[in-house]
């Protein structure tokens, strides 16, 4: 699959990368939840860290014979 049909999974808004805070603003989308006391917080991540996240994911579901289904960062159970 490529880059923008991965990128194209998400929903993307404004907001600050957890990798990157010094980009600033930039499209970003949730990648995991992140509990702050009794709330829960979002992790957001900018493109390129939502691939390489997927890059990972991908990896890992090869390495241990699962299927790897994009998409689903910070929704999936694994």
């Amino acid at each position: 699959m490529e880059r923008q049909q991965i990128l194209d999974r998400y929903r993307w808004a404004p907001g600050i990368c957890f990798r990157h805070p010094r980009k600033g603003q930039v499209p970003t989308a949730v990648v995991g939840l992140h509990p702050q006391a009794a709330d829960e917080r979002e992790v957001r991540g900018c493109e390129d860290c939502v691939i390489a996240m997927e890059d990972m994911r991908r990896e890992e579901a090869a390495r241990v014979g699962e299927r790897y289904t994009p998409g689903c960062l910070g929704e999936c159970s694994k």
